[in-house]
């Protein structure tokens, strides 16, 4: 069943998100804080739409929400925000590497917090907490010593202009201040970040900032 929403102001692109719970009870609460937004359009869970948001609620960072997380990105095609209670060191990356690239602590899970996740990851940007970034650089760190040595490892270093795009990413700015900012088209900002995180296997923007940040670049 598609959720109900008021009617969409004619011109307007609002962005379809798809509300997946644990329970009803949590259901109830998202939809309640994001049912009146003019900027999105609640759909059903099953919602195959283009550009659909999907927001998972995560009691805990199982096997099986692991799963589901990359079943929603890589499989069903749609950009995931993530509110969850705890992730640990080791949960961390897997996260990343599952394709999502906003994150809301569930204490922190307002309906202005949730709406401004799921804008960047609609955009393809990410948000993360202050405090996951921090936790992100240090396993970053880590697994980039051990395979610095490995045959085969791309070649490292940032050019001043991916060094400028990221600080700027690092900032919290969107793909099209940052391309006002440097005097650049929205397409050569992304068509940086896209470079950089091919020739560095990176996974996407938050893992890039915490390469930077490893390495004292920004």
């Amino acid at each position: 069943m598609v959720l109900s929403t008021p009617s969409e102001p004619a011109g307007a692109a609002r962005i379809p998100v798809a509300i997946h719970a644990p329970d009803p009870i949590s259901l109830a609460g998202v939809t309640s804080q994001l049912n009146h937004r003019p900027e999105i359009r609640l759909v059903d869970a099953d919602s195959r739409q283009p550009g659909t948001v999907a927001i998972l609620l995560a009691v805990a960072l199982d096997e099986r929400t692991l799963s589901r997380l990359r079943q929603l990105v890589r499989t069903d095609g749609v950009r995931a925000v993530l509110v969850a209670n705890l992730i640990r060191e080791a949960e961390l990356l897997q996260v990343i590497d599952c394709g999502v690239g906003a994150i809301v602590w569930r204490h922190e899970a307002t309906g202005p917090r949730i709406l401004q996740a799921v804008l960047a990851a609609s955009r393809g940007d990410g948000d993360l907490p202050s405090d996951l970034l921090g936790r992100l650089i240090t396993q970053v760190g880590i697994m980039h010593r051990n395979s610095k040595h490995l045959p085969g490892d791309p070649a490292s270093g940032l050019t001043p202009r991916e060094v400028d795009v990221l600080r700027l990413v690092a900032e919290g700015m969107e793909t099209g201040e940052i391309a006002g900012k440097l005097s650049y088209s929205e397409r050569t900002v992304k068509n940086v970040m896209h470079s950089l995180t091919t020739r560095l296997r990176l996974r996407n923007r938050a893992h890039a900032v915490a390469y930077a940040l490893r390495e004292g670049y920004i």
